[in-house]
């Protein structure tokens, strides 16, 4: 069978596939806002929301590879941050990524708002290039225009002028959607946050469950108890009763004019046809080869792009980074001297367990809890605002010490503790949930002093005067019933060692905490054996 297509017909597709509509790789309907070197100030620079910018050219693979996961995170940052993206292969936006000194393909920066109006904070993105990383870091600069109120200034807070929103709730930290309606409603209303412990309040506005939103319209109207969901559109909606929204610039819709220019100028070639499909109908032929010519003619363009960006900075690999370690502390002095002095800061502790064989792998609670751990401190300690994490490996004597002193379980048990030497207290992690919101959960009632202690027995705490905790250490393994073998200088080996040889230990800084696929360490019995490596 042959194929006829008509001059006119092979045109409309040259053109189609030439419209500078598509030429980028986010379309009309993404979630991705697309902003241009003309639209960023109004959009991203004076916006009071916190943004994330991706620089990108269509040409680039690991462009195209973020794209799904940069989609995903728009739908999920929705009303409440923004995620934006500039081609930077067309000509008009060059001079905004030569602006922000973009040498690779894609990069990412987070815009918040300072101050100073229109003169925003831009910092690099350096995490996974995946939805949930982005999310995070994203909510995690958003602006906290929450103020927290207690029962002792809760009357002077309502008593203030203009309308106030309360949130009542049993968690400590203010939650993204709280943060960015507290920014909507800048100057018209302000919001408050009180904990379920502030019975006062609770009773004042007549509040018995948790969440709940309570309204103050101001004035000498009544408070208003909202029972809707708590998400924005629904929240927006109970709040329009006394203020709306301040408005946001929303974009545009991209090239519109062009678009319509495109549908123009297929009429005319239509109209051309009617009226001569003779000659017309020849020159349209010769022109759709023409423009089926001039469309690739940018990918030669792109090619040197691409060569000249090989030259720069390279692009970032596509795939997820290397999931957040915990620091090990192997030895019976790191422990001490880190988390056991009168000058120590409050320490997390993960006392790692025994393993039931050499080829055995970690507990799964075990493994999600490192997870949950070491991503809750990745994602606090670029603020400088949390206290250390720490792992202990079970044949860390001082650990072992550590849980019978406090007579939690054995070494066979997974355990996760909290413990501030300065104030002689401890705190267990209780439930077997490690997910990372119940980790983050615990960590937050920690950071806002809430939650029920025990009293740390001081013979654990080593005073500075002592120096470093041999004798400490001593203490330890004699309660153990650890002791140590009589070694012979010349030789390096036991003098009372059995008849085989005991070649000499690896040191113990070469342990090291791989988490959460797998932990190296070498296992150390009271008998002196060939040390063994375990792969967890």
């Amino acid at each position: 069978m042959t194929w006829h297509f008509s001059p006119l017909a092979v045109s409309a597709a040259a053109l189609l596939l030439c419209m500078p509509v598509n030429a980028g790789l986010y379309s009309a309907n993404s979630p991705v806002l697309q902003v241009t070197s003309k639209t960023y100030d109004k959009l991203i620079a004076q916006s009071n929301h916190t943004s994330i910018v991706e620089f990108y050219a269509p040409w680039c693979g690991h462009c195209k590879n973020l794209q799904p996961a940069y989609e995903k995170a728009a739908k999920s940052l929705a009303g409440l941050a923004k995620v934006a993206a500039v081609n930077c292969d067309e000509d008009e936006n060059k001079p905004l990524c030569g602006q922000f000194g973009v040498q690779g393909f894609p990069t990412l920066k987070i815009v918040r708002p300072s101050k100073k109006p229109g003169k925003p904070v831009i910092e690099d993105y350096q995490g996974a290039r995946a939805a949930k990383a982005i999310v995070d870091a994203v909510v995690e600069k958003i602006p906290n225009n929450v103020k927290r109120v207690t029962d002792k200034d809760v009357e002077e807070f309502v008593g203030g002028e203009g309308a106030k929103a309360i949130l009542f709730t049993e968690k400590g930290t203010t939650s993204a959607l709280i943060r960015a309606l507290a920014i909507d409603y800048l100057g018209s209303i302000s919001f408050a946050q009180i904990r379920n412990k502030e019975k006062k309040a609770a009773e004042k506005f007549g509040v018995t469950s948790f969440p709940k939103l309570v309204l103050v319209p101001g004035g000498d109207k009544e408070p208003v108890l909202y029972d809707g969901e708590l998400k924005r559109d629904a929240i927006v909606a109970f709040l329009k009763q006394v203020a709306s929204p301040n408005p946001d610039p929303k974009p545009e819709k991209p090239k519109a004019k062009k678009a319509n220019k495109e549908k123009k100028s297929e009429k005319k070639a239509k109209e051309d046809k009617k009226a001569d499909k003779g000659e017309k109908a020849d020159k349209a032929g010769k022109d759709s080869d023409s423009k089926a010519g001039e469309c690739p003619h940018k990918a030669g363009k792109d090619k040197a792009a691409k060569e000249s960006a090989s030259t720069e900075a390279p692009a970032a690999k596509p795939t997820e980074d290397a999931p957040p370690r915990l620091r090990m502390l192997s030895g019976p002095e790191d422990l001490q001297e880190t988390c056991l002095t009168k000058k120590s800061p409050i320490c997390i502790l993960a006392l790692l367990p025994a393993k039931a064989s050499d080829d055995a792998d970690l507990p799964k609670p075990a493994t999600q809890a490192l997870l949950s751990l070491a991503e809750v401190q990745s994602k606090h300690s670029k603020r400088g605002s949390i206290f250390p994490f720490y792992a202990v490996p079970v044949d860390n004597v001082a650990g072992l010490v550590v849980r019978e002193t406090l007579g939690i379980k054995g070494p066979q048990e997974f355990e996760v503790i909290a413990v501030n030497a300065k104030r002689l207290w401890w705190r267990r992690y209780s439930g077997a949930d490690f997910s990372r919101n119940s980790v983050e959960n615990w960590i937050d009632a920690i950071r806002m002093n809430e939650g029920k202690k025990e009293k740390l027995p001081e013979q654990m705490v080593m005073t500075p005067e002592e120096g470093r905790p041999e004798a400490a250490v001593k203490a330890a393994k004699e309660a153990l019933g650890v002791k140590d073998a009589v070694v012979d200088e010349k030789t390096g080996e036991p003098k009372d060692a059995p008849e085989e040889k005991v070649k000499k230990e690896e040191p113990i800084e070469k342990l090291k905490f791989e988490s959460p696929e797998g932990l190296k360490v070498e296992v150390l019995d009271d008998e002196p054996v060939q040390p063994k490596r375990d792969e967890l």
